[in-house]
């Protein structure tokens, strides 16, 4: 049976996340006088990252929830175990404010979403929360793309989970092998959609994994511009794949 629908990851998929927490973070950091503790600017974004992919682990894992891992982020940033939950999270506010400046599309994504538009359907699936994905896919633009929009937050479990992605398949009334799943990570999506039936399309746009992160998924593309030909889509819009 072919394809009939693809569901996308968010953030370093279609959304520059790295780029735009790097960005708001520094003009964030700058602001609260923070910078002084720090050897260099990358020092500081490197540790950010650090805590980030650290609590989100825990939120991922079921050991804290959405909240609770934004709070955490602060605390361990900031080395204040005692800041309070109101502390916490108005600092974390005052970041957003600064990331929300720098939020793009990357710049293959919406030729992809036109070439795809007539073959497929299409849907969300984030290791986020509702309320932080459906704004951010507004105030980007292509909302209106998405038939569903599933998060991690409110359905319970997160990628790599199969659950997840039958979630996402469930929304769409389609069974795995109908579906195709694209995310940046090579295990949380790479591997997790190809073991829970979906055809695994791993956006690797940087080129610098290598070793058992390169085989994760069945299909490694630097640009959405190959996605139409491996989905088998009947359009013009597309590129060999730059991987051997």
């Amino acid at each position: 049976m072919s394809l009939e629908a693809v569901v996308w990851d968010v953030d370093d998929t279609i959304f520059d996340y790295t780029t735009a927490d790097r960005v708001g973070m520094r003009g964030h950091l700058a602001a609260e006088g923070l910078l002084d503790g720090y050897d260099s600017v990358e020092q500081a974004l490197v540790r950010w990252r650090r805590i980030t992919d650290a609590q989100w682990a825990r939120f991922a894992a079921g050991e804290a929830t959405f909240q609770g891992q934004r709070r955490d982020r602060v605390r361990v940033f900031l080395g204040d175990a005692a800041l309070s939950d109101a502390e916490a999270d108005a600092w974390f506010e005052r970041y957003v404010a600064h990331y929300e400046t720098a939020w793009a599309l990357f710049p293959d994504v919406l030729p992809a979403l036109d070439a795809l538009a007539s073959s497929h359907r299409h849907a969300v699936l984030s290791n986020s929360s509702i309320h932080v994905q459906d704004r951010k896919l507004r105030l980007l633009g292509v909302h209106d793309r998405f038939e569903a929009v599933l998060c991690a937050a409110e359905l319970g479990f997160s990628k790599p989970d199969a659950r997840a992605f039958l979630a996402a398949c469930d929304a769409l009334e389609l069974a795995p092998h109908q579906v195709a799943y694209v995310g940046d990570h090579p295990e949380i999506d790479g591997r997790g959609a190809a073991d829970a039936g979906l055809l695994s399309v791993w956006i690797d746009r940087t080129g610098v994994h290598t070793g058992s992160d390169a085989a994760a998924g069945p299909h490694r593309i630097a640009s959405l511009a190959e996605l139409p030909a491996i989905l088998g889509a009947d359009t013009r819009f597309g590129a060999p794949s730059t991987f051997g």
